[in-house]
């Protein structure tokens, strides 16, 4: 039996929670409680996982990772630009 249902859920639970920080940034636009180095590396580490989800094959890690470092450096970007 595959436990690939597993990664799955996983997946949705972690990129889910992520979406409303992303979305309250994104409406705000303040970045002021944001630490800049957090994001930096978090979006590395996230770029990453991307590209191990990738040699691994691994769909849930794949999808998952694609929208939360989208989210990331989307904020990343918004601290940059705004401080």
């Amino acid at each position: 039996m595959s436990l690939e249902w597993l990664g799955y859920l996983a997946a949705t639970c972690t990129t889910l929670s992520f979406v409303p920080q992303a979305v309250k940034t994104l409406r705000t636009r303040d970045t002021s409680g944001i630490s800049l180095w957090m994001y930096v590396v978090f979006t590395f580490g996230i770029a990453c996982w991307f590209g191990y989800g990738i040699f691994l094959e691994s769909w849930p890690m794949i999808v998952s990772n694609a929208i939360t470092f989208g989210l990331g450096a989307l904020i990343l970007r918004l601290k940059l630009k705004h401080g």
